[in-house]
């Protein structure tokens, strides 16, 4: 029997390790591999192509929902489970806006995360029963606008990107060194985002990032 192939991502190494546990727990799954970062997630799930990934939101240099876009734009086979603290209206429609077919809790997690990884495993949605109410009251009432009107999703991948490092206080140099380009291209990019939010400064830019889920406060 084919084993269905999970990769866990998240920056605390206790939660891997326990999720890991729960899944090798089952001998059709297998823990095929885990990442501390979006960034490390994108890069793991193009090499080792798993069926589900098991995804924390809140991680540094790259959040899971951006790391959640281009796994599955890369591979629009692949199922992903957001496992997070955050039970938001605002976050859950974010998650969904990024590709995720599945929510769980981290407080729920005991009870629901077999359920959920066996329902994505079978192409199924799977939301823990906090967050199912939270899409229901979504849907029966008037949609929230995003401050400006420019959600994280009209901005292009790379700019995602550059918003979340730059919102962690990184500069111009260490964003090119972690993206492999010029300081000159971050430059160029740091102007047309901050026109296109039309956004003045730095603090603008934090205070942007924090209020769209892109970084923690």
């Amino acid at each position: 029997m084919k084993k269905t192939r999970i990769l866990i991502v998240d920056d605390h190494l206790v939660v891997r390790k326990g999720v890991g546990a729960l899944v090798e727990g089952r001998p059709d799954w297998e823990v095929c591999g885990d990442a501390a970062t979006g960034r490390e997630a994108v890069a793991a799930a193009a090499r080792l192509k798993p069926d589900i990934v098991v995804m924390d939101i809140s991680m540094p240099e790259m959040n899971g929902l951006e790391a959640t876009r281009q796994i599955l734009k890369h591979s629009p086979k692949t199922e992903v489970l957001i496992l997070s603290m955050h039970e938001s209206e605002q976050i859950v429609r974010d998650v969904l806006a990024s590709g995720a077919r599945g929510y769980v809790l981290k407080s729920d997690a005991g009870n629901d995360l077999m359920a959920a990884l066996e329902a994505l495993r079978q192409h199924r949605l799977f939301f823990t029963s906090k967050i199912a109410e939270t899409v229901l009251r979504g849907y029966l009432t008037s949609p929230i606008h995003v401050e400006r009107g420019i959600s994280p999703g009209q901005l292009s991948p790379r700019e995602r990107e550059i918003v979340q490092l730059l919102a962690e206080g990184k500069s111009n140099k260490e964003v090119a060194d972690i993206l492999g380009i010029s300081v000159k291209t971050v430059e160029t990019h740091r102007a047309r985002i901050m026109g296109k939010l039309d956004l003045h400064s730095i603090s603008d830019l934090v205070r942007y990032a924090i209020r769209n889920n892109v970084i923690e406060s």
